[in-house]
């Protein structure tokens, strides 16, 4: 058994999506899951399958796509039986979308969603929702802490352990609009 490994330890702090392609690749709530599982630990296709629920086939599919688009690489082959076998990871530590366009959905956020829903119920979830009203100030700050916050607790990440989720979204909603009849 022969193993070639790529270093992971150079990986680029930040893959930007520009691309059609590559913002194709990364919409797919299945694609979306594969690259979660790949953030800790390198997998082969068979190991992608097992533990994101899938034919082998349907996996292999979907990495083919992710690595097209340069967002999983190759990081390390060995020799089983004649087989090259190959493990993938992703191409960077994080991975930042554009921002949707107008009347664009929100891809992280739908599958952010999609993942909370089908996370087990009886498990313990911290889903809150607030309404605040901020200076722009306030507002700056509170984006600043809470990616800080999502940061350090990234650097204490730990492979062996279960996977955890961590969203937020701080934003201005759309102006209300006044509906018929009611006071101004």
């Amino acid at each position: 058994m022969t193993i070639a490994r790529v270093p992971t330890d150079d990986l680029p702090e930040t893959f930007h999506v520009t691309t059609d392609e590559q913002l194709r690749a990364v919409s797919n709530l299945t694609r979306h899951r594969i690259m979660a599982m790949l953030r800790f630990e390198p997998a082969t296709i068979t190991q992608i399958a097992r533990r994101v629920g899938l034919a082998k086939g349907s996996s292999s599919y979907h990495v083919r796509l992710l690595e097209r688009a340069g967002l999983v690489k190759v990081v390390r082959t060995r020799k089983v039986r004649g087989v090259t076998e190959r493990y993938y990871a992703m191409a960077a530590r994080s991975i930042e979308l554009p921002d949707p366009g107008p009347g664009q959905p929100d891809v992280l956020l739908r599958n952010a969603v999609a993942d909370l829903e089908a996370s087990p119920v009886d498990d313990e979830r911290h889903v809150r929702m607030a309404h605040l009203r901020l200076t722009e100030e306030q507002f700056t700050q509170l984006g600043a802490r809470l990616q800080a916050l999502a940061d350090e607790y990234r650097t204490l990440s730990d492979p062996s352990l279960p996977d955890v989720s961590l969203v937020f979204a701080l934003f201005r909603p759309a102006a209300r609009l006044q509906v018929e009849g009611e006071a101004e």
